[in-house]
């Protein structure tokens, strides 16, 4: 589990294509810290396995549905992406409860600065919609983030100065793709509520 709290911006030094896959090289010397095969980081909000690493630099494997379910397919060598390492138990929880598991991709249509913050504006797909409420959470490109405005198909989220600094969204411009992933509590009390209806009829 993830809290959305980016512990560094990372960047993709290599790609290899595995016909079906791909596997990416990454540099982040705070998460490959202590890191070991088979551990988990998530990169741009995408949970990830570590195959190897070796210095301030580790490999995944990103599977063909990751690649067509995110926008990790997007990618390539010099690319900018946020990275975390699991939560430990007993630690804080300082954003909000984050899987890793991308529910869908939307698209930066709009930036407005201010002088102490930013409104950035992000398309939000259809079927995604109904999860995504005023103040409520939403985890953009792995970054826990509080929704100002929600619309059929788009929000908007405030960004302080340290966001736009340490993480992709403030590089990112009009029309690039971002990982959203909705709050999951939302997804299992829509999916209990549905259950007990069944039941009653």
């Amino acid at each position: 589990m993830f809290t959305g709290i980016v512990e560094e911006l990372g960047e993709i030094t290599a790609v290899e294509d595995l016909g079906d896959a791909c596997r990416f090289r990454l540099r982040g010397p705070v998460v490959t810290e202590g890191a070991k095969h088979g551990d988990s980081i998530a990169v741009n909000g995408v949970c990830l396995t570590v195959v190897d690493h070796e210095g301030d630099e580790f490999t995944a494997d990103v599977m063909a549905e990751t690649l067509e379910r995110s926008s990790l397919g997007a990618l390539g060598v010099g690319s900018r992406v946020n990275l975390e390492r699991p939560t430990a138990v007993g630690a804080r929880l300082g954003g909000h409860i984050v899987q890793g598991h991308v529910d869908g991709t939307g698209e930066v249509l709009e930036r407005k600065p201010s002088e102490n913050w930013e409104i950035i504006k992000i398309s939000l797909p259809a079927d995604l919609s109904r999860y995504v409420v005023e103040k409520g959470s939403i985890t953009v490109d792995g970054i826990s983030l509080t929704v100002v405005d929600a619309g059929p198909d788009y929000f908007t989220v405030s960004l302080i100065p340290t966001t736009l600094a340490l993480t992709t969204l403030g590089l990112k411009q009009p029309g690039a793709p971002v990982n959203l992933e909705v709050d999951v509590v939302a997804k299992y009390v829509e999916r209990l509520l549905a259950s007990g209806q069944g039941a009653g009829k």
